[in-house]
């Protein structure tokens, strides 16, 4: 399994991915949550890699990381350009509009939720 992670100043994006490419998990957390949930996700998958993306922050995320998992897990960095756009079409993919916001263009539709995990995964897929 693979966990995506799409850390962020206040909230992160974090997605597991098995090989039968089913989605197990996907939540937008708080970032000061985002280590004690990667170690309790770690502990609950079998986590053979950990994907994230290559912006800023990536180096101090990667040593917090390491930090708190037992198991020598591979982080790999991805590149996260153009992520947040490509997670909006996505979102409307996974949760078709309904009611009158299928009269509005899907560029004009903003997702009702953050959508960082689905960041998440975008960022599996890119690996």
């Amino acid at each position: 399994m693979i966990l995506g992670f799409d850390p962020g100043r206040d909230k992160c994006g974090l997605a597991v991915k098995g090989k039968d490419q089913e989605i197990s998990y996907h939540q937008v957390i708080p970032s000061d949550q985002a280590i004690a949930t990667i170690k309790r996700l770690s502990q609950q998958f079998p986590i053979e890699t950990i994907v994230m993306g290559n912006q800023t922050t990536s180096k101090q995320w990667q040593g917090k990381i390491r930090e708190v998992i037992s198991a020598p897990i591979p982080i790999v960095l991805v590149d996260e350009r153009y992520s947040t756009l490509e997670a909006r079409d996505r979102y409307w993919q996974m949760y078709p509009p309904k009611g009158l916001q299928r009269l509005i263009p899907q560029g004009m539709r903003q997702p009702p939720r953050p959508i960082d995990d689905i960041v998440a995964i975008l960022l599996i897929e890119r690996l």
